[in-house]
């Protein structure tokens, strides 16, 4: 199974204390670019971390025809317009919790659904201890 290559909308501190490096050391992520909304703070931030490209827009990177996924640690309001324009540029997101602030905005994302993937980051549903749980539930133990 080829690496998905990776772009993080943002330098928000959960993306740059947890999850972007969390996706580094997955051997299946690639992460090679990082938007802000400032240059100077994305390059900051790909030196920190060691990611090749830094844009200084969120456009930018979303243009990058070599990015396959969008981590999405924006502001809560800013989760359903730029997962939005993800999905538009034809990329797969995984959007920071809340994935959408209203049942309107919910409505929004699954417009676009079907043309890419798009998950909220709630890391709890594909934990070991839950997926024990839900197989012991399923078995009758």
């Amino acid at each position: 199974m080829k690496k998905v290559t990776w772009g993080v909308l943002s330098t928000a501190k959960i993306g740059m204390e947890k999850v972007t490096p969390a996706l580094m050391r997955s051997q299946w992520c690639d992460v090679q670019a990082i938007a802000s909304r400032s240059l100077p703070s994305a390059r900051a931030a790909a030196d920190k971390l060691g990611i090749p490209k830094a844009y200084g827009s969120y456009e930018e990177l979303l243009a990058d025809p070599a990015i396959e996924a969008i981590y999405n640690p924006l502001p809560n309001d800013l989760h359903v317009p730029m997962t939005l324009a993800a999905a538009r540029a034809g990329k797969h997101v995984l959007c920071e919790k809340p994935i959408a602030l209203n049942a309107n905005e919910a409505a929004q994302l699954r417009e676009v659904a079907g043309q890419v993937h798009i998950m909220e980051a709630f890391m709890v549903r594909f934990h070991p201890q839950w997926l024990r749980t839900r197989e012991l539930v399923r078995s009758g133990a």
